[in-house]
This record gives structure tokens, C-alpha cells and sequence, in this order.
């Protein structure tokens, strides 16, 4: 499989974060837009919460709908983090920083896999609840739930000129 090659490199190289900045980012993050495209070419952007880990996201959903539909036509797929939004209006604009990253989403109804997805994604958002309620969560889950893991080939990430200039 070709790695997603992008045809436009970023104009304002110096708000660039490091790969480093940007895996901090996405492992910080706690919401981010999922990006598809199917193959009549209409875009289909959906907000979703996720988990990263060894170089992937991941994130659940039903067993069928629109998602899957257009992952069926295309795997190619693109997620936007913004993971800091401070408005400055007395400088009429904001101090961002955000993190996209570009790969192939498949998706796995394996019980084993969504599994240890959804009990990576319950300790993330719930870190206190008993490990035991979290195994009754995902056991009560399984079979209606589908992962989505996103295998990152390319990453951006961009920061606020005003931000950038701090270093």
C-alpha cells in the first residue's frame, strides 16, 4: 500500500510542531473530527472521541451506518485535533494548535480486538470508575459495536504564529 503523499506542504513552515508536540497532542486530545470521502466525492466529516496508541486511533461506533458505508467505498481517511483554542480578540485572532493526521481507516468487529479498543478508550475517559464496572460496560457492548483503526501514514501539526515566536 502507497503512503498518502500530500501535494501541499505546509506554506508557514515555521508554526510546523514536531512529530514529538504532535503525539503529545493527540495523546492529550479528548474530541476530534473523523474526515471521509466516498466515491461520489462527497466529504462526510464527523466528530468522534478516540484513543491513540502504537501509532493509530481508534474509535467505536455501530455495527452499520453512513461511517462504514463510506469506508466500504474508500479507506482513506483524514482527523483534525484542536487542541488549543484561545481567543485574543484585542489581536483579532486566536493562539491555536492543532494536529491532522492522514491514513487508512479499517474497521474490526473481531470480539478481541474491540475489546481491548473499548478498554483503552474507558480508561482514558472514565480512569477512576472500577475495572470491573468497565468490564461490564464493554461486555454489554460488544456485539453492537464496531472499531475504527485509523493506521497513521502522515501527521501535521500547527501552532499560532504568536506561539511558534515563544520558542
Amino acid at each position: 500500500m502507497q503512503p498518502i503523499q500530500s501535494t501541499h506542504p505546509m506554506r508557514r513552515f515555521c508554526q510546523a510542531l514536531s512529530e514529538a508536540e504532535c503525539v503529545f497532542l493527540l495523546e492529550a486530545g479528548t474530541s476530534g473530527v473523523l474526515a471521509l470521502c466516498g466515491a461520489e466525492g462527497e466529504p462526510y466529516a464527523v466528530p468522534l472521541t478516540y484513543v491513540y496508541r502504537d501509532a493509530a486511533l481508534f474509535f467505536h461506533c455501530a455495527t452499520e451506518g453512513r461511517r462504514l458505508e463510506l469506508l466500504g467505498q474508500s479507506c482513506c481517511a483524514s482527523f483534525c485535533v484542536i487542541a488549543k483554542d484561545q481567543i485574543v480578540p484585542e489581536e483579532y485572532t486566536t493562539y491555536f494548535q492543532s494536529v491532522i493526521v492522514f491514513g487508512r481507516t479499517r474497521s474490526s468487529e473481531s470480539p478481541d480486538a474491540v475489546r481491548a479498543a473499548l478498554s483503552a478508550l474507558g480508561r482514558k475517559y472514565a480512569p477512576k470508575e472500577p475495572e470491573d464496572h468497565l468490564h461490564g460496560e464493554i461486555e454489554g457492548a460488544l456485539f453492537h459495536t464496531c472499531m475504527l483503526k485509523l493506521s497513521i501514514e502522515r501527521t501535521t501539526g500547527k501552532e499560532a504564529i504568536e506561539l511558534a515566536r515563544r520558542r
